[in-house]
């Protein structure tokens, strides 16, 4: 098993079946990052022109969701809007702050790239209107009081496990399955079983293989959408079962088809299956157990509820058990799929 598994290991990475495994997770994760705008989110640019040393310039410089900075001259300033190096920009009049709080109605000048986004503009409108307000001491006329349930989930982060079950998917079941359907196809099952390994050898060296990809895969995409990936044993354990499943539902896939124009078919036919739990992360207000149902449901629901809301191991306890549970009945089938005498190339 051992010696099967470094043969694998040696040559899979030059395999493009390998490298998709890899490449498909991180270019899905950069994709999704890219049109719902958390890698690469920017937060709105000011620059300040602040001959006097304001509070309001301070204050800017501490704010969340906007990236200001101080900028030497009101030319200096207007040269970056228009370049669009900044959002927008203020100007503020000397002594601002002591001409305000005596009354006075200094001239703060506001400047706008072209380029900006409307939401930007209002956003630095909004924000400066607020800075002159606590610089004023003055309360505001009315309260404002939010009111919401909380349970709000941003689109972004309901993608998530979509995208982690398709690392899992990507590197447990198909790293897996393909390697055993090429052995097959290339005849070299034949010669590995005419060694002293046994058939369980090379099911091991493939579950292994597949099964590591998969748990580092599904470690780097969480990773990747700011899950925490704090070394807990909630996080190891839920990995290492997510990784297992994986894994044996590759093997079941290798041993099941017989060729890789099978295999591509088995893909198409079960894809739905496999990766309808995802779904109900997207839709949370679908009834959740419909996806308990459904086997990979338990793969990646621990996986989540530890990378994404820190559930301990306590509290995905129940979960893990019932994907432990699965993972016995997957090894079980693939011991009686593994009996049949079609698992070597030419019998």
């Amino acid at each position: 098993m051992g010696a099967i598994l470094r043969k694998d290991l040696a040559f899979g990475p030059r395999s493009p079946l390998f490298l998709f495994a890899v490449a498909m997770p991180l270019l899905i994760t950069l994709l999704l990052q890219v049109v719902f705008g958390s890698l690469f989110e920017r937060a709105p640019r000011l620059g300040i022109v602040d001959p006097s040393g304001s509070a309001l310039t301070a204050a800017a410089l501490e704010l969340d969701g906007v990236r200001a900075s101080v900028v030497a001259d009101e030319a200096a300033l207007r040269a970056l809007v228009i370049a669009h190096d900044l959002d927008g920009g203020l100007v503020l009049a000397p002594d601002f702050d002591a001409r305000l709080r005596a009354g006075e109605r200094p001239p703060l000048g506001f400047v706008v790239a072209g380029e900006s986004l409307a939401s930007d503009r209002i956003l630095l409108a909004l924000a400066t209107v607020d800075l002159v307000r606590g610089l004023e001491a003055r309360a505001l006329p009315v309260d404002v009081e939010l009111v919401g349930d909380g349970t709000g989930v941003p689109l972004q982060e309901r993608l998530v496990p979509l995208t982690v079950l398709l690392a899992l998917f990507a590197a447990g079941v198909f790293v897996t399955s393909f390697g055993f359907v090429e052995e097959r196809e290339r005849r070299t099952l034949d010669a590995l079983l005419a060694t002293p390994a046994a058939t369980s050898d090379v099911l091991w060296a493939k579950g292994l293989l597949g099964g590591g990809m998969a748990a580092a895969m599904a470690a780097v995409t969480l990773a990747l959408n700011g899950g925490s990936l704090a070394a807990s044993p909630a996080l190891l354990a839920s990995l290492a079962v997510g990784a297992a499943m994986a894994a044996l539902i590759g093997l079941i896939y290798g041993l099941v088809a017989p060729d890789t124009k099978s295999l591509f078919a088995l893909f198409k036919t079960l894809n739905l299956i496999v990766f309808a739990p995802a779904l109900f992360y997207v839709f949370p207000d679908w009834p959740r157990w419909i996806a308990m149902l459904l086997p990979t449901y338990w793969l990646i629901d621990p996986i989540v509820r530890v990378a994404q809301e820190g559930a301990t191991l306590a509290e995905v306890g129940a979960s893990l058990a019932v994907g432990l549970a699965l993972c016995f009945v997957l090894a079980g089938a693939v011991a009686m799929l593994a009996r049949r005498p079609r698992v070597g190339g030419g019998a």
